[in-house]
């Protein structure tokens, strides 16, 4: 198995591409080794030390490290994913369903900021290792999370203010502001 790798504008992570689907919808992310009890790959990568954080993509897992440089963790992160992708796994093991949440359909404005994240913003985020979640809309502000390489990537206020702020209020006039959860 040959797995390329790609830098992200976060020096902190990683991207890492098998040549195979990682996630067949969505994304996950994994912001402790807590949160990644369901999933066997994030467990692996959580293994090895100075791992902080992990996220998947469609095609891809970004890693995000603490300390230890990337010359130290590259080739045991690469190890736990071929070694993951060889034992035939799942990538996440099923959980059980929880009950849906009544929740009122979204206004006309959360609509189009919804499909203006799916559609414009989501895929050149992706293409950085990361993903943008819609949060909530509340007096004008738009609240987004910040997952996989954008989550503490220095440039990430600049990509929010000057990328996504100004493409949502040229759009949407009621979006005043776009804040990080």
């Amino acid at each position: 198995m040959f797995i390329q790798t790609e830098s992200t504008p976060n020096p902190a992570t990683l991207k890492f591409l098998p040549g195979r689907d990682v996630m067949t919808a969505g994304t996950v992310n994994f912001p402790n080794a807590t949160a990644a009890q369901r999933s066997p790959l994030a467990r692996r990568l959580f293994g090895v030390d100075g791992v902080t954080g992990v996220f998947f993509g469609s095609d891809f897992v970004t890693v995000t490290k603490g300390d230890s440089g990337w010359d130290e963790l590259k080739p045991a992160i690469l190890g736990a994913i071929v070694e993951h992708f060889a034992s035939g796994d799942a990538i996440l093991e099923e959980t059980a369903p929880t009950a849906a949440a009544a929740s009122e359909p979204d206004s006309e404005i959360v609509e189009q900021i919804k499909e203006i994240l799916e559609t414009r913003v989501r895929p050149a985020v992706a293409q950085d290792g990361g993903d943008i979640i819609f949060d909530s809309f509340e007096e004008g502000v738009v609240y987004l999370h910040l997952q996989g390489s954008c989550a503490g990537c220095p440039s990430s206020t600049a990509t929010l203010k000057s990328g996504i702020e100004n493409m949502l209020r040229h759009y949407i006039p009621e979006v005043l502001e776009v804040r990080a959860v």
